[in-house]
């Protein structure tokens, strides 16, 4: 029985009986078949942890664009207050992971919609509409 499936649906979401919760998605490249399962909604490892789940997912991508925003952010900071760029980044660092911890998952999705990632199943395809992850 699938703890997470509150109607005891026999607990197939197209992963061979996978139990996911009802917050995470699967899709799958139909090209390479390559399969991702992931999250939607609010990161808590990149609030803890910055850009590295980032890195450790192989988004490099994404990575770039959080350093660069980071960055100019820090630049423009430095610029507005007068503070040494060690004293705005120091900041920034500290302030940016909450932001990115709203739409890092949401990053992460469009950019796999973009590599040709599809939902694998309907209840994903559904959970990343609502979310407004995918078009």
């Amino acid at each position: 029985m699938n703890p997470f499936d509150n109607d005891n649906n026999n607990g197939n979401n197209g992963m061979n009986n996978m139990f996911l919760p009802p917050n995470y998605a699967v899709v799958q490249n139909k090209e390479t078949q390559e399969v991702k399962v992931q999250k939607v909604g609010f990161s808590f490892t990149t609030l803890v942890f910055g850009i590295w789940p980032s890195v450790f997912r192989g988004d490099f991508y994404n990575t770039l664009c959080m350093i660069g925003v980071d960055f100019i952010l820090a630049m423009v900071l430095t610029f507005l207050t007068g503070l040494n760029i060690a004293a705005s980044a120091y900041e920034v660092f500290l302030i940016m992971p909450l932001a990115w911890s709203f739409v890092y998952n949401m990053m992460f999705f469009r950019h796999l919609q973009n590599k040709g990632f599809v939902p694998i199943d309907k209840r994903s395809a559904e959970l990343l509409k609502r979310s407004y992850y995918f078009k």
